[in-house]
């Protein structure tokens, strides 16, 4: 069930990724808050709201951030490109676009192992 929202709190949640560049004070003050409303208060009303507003941010800018890493094969020699590669693999993990790590068991015996009974008081 979505919860209905006020026109300042939805106003909030709209300018706080784009004009309020992620101030929750300039995002307060861009949705018509009184300046008497604390901040706070404004961001824990919102506080399930703004996580999946960052949630959909990330997944927003991860498409640049793979640009990036993929900018670099062509040019490693650029400028502060280990910094960008490096958020560009945070913001990319970040947004579930991380390595995989995958373990693989087989056995190629087909054998059982059986483990001797366990010891001790909960017998």
């Amino acid at each position: 069930m979505t919860r209905v929202l006020t026109d300042n709190q939805t106003k909030f949640l709209e300018v706080l990724f784009d004009e309020a560049g992620g101030n929750h004070a300039l995002a307060k003050k861009l949705a018509g808050y009184s300046e008497n409303t604390p901040t706070k208060a404004v961001r824990d009303s919102l506080k399930d709201e703004i996580v999946s507003a960052t949630t959909d941010y990330l997944a927003q800018i991860a498409p640049k951030a793979a640009v990036a890493m993929a900018k670099a094969l062509d040019d490693p020699t650029e400028l502060g490109i280990r910094d960008k590669m490096s958020a560009a693999k945070d913001l990319l993990d970040r947004g579930g676009f991380g390595k995989v790590e995958r373990v693989d068991v087989n056995s190629s015996s087909g054998g059982v192992f059986i483990l001797p009974a366990k010891e001790g008081k909960n017998e």
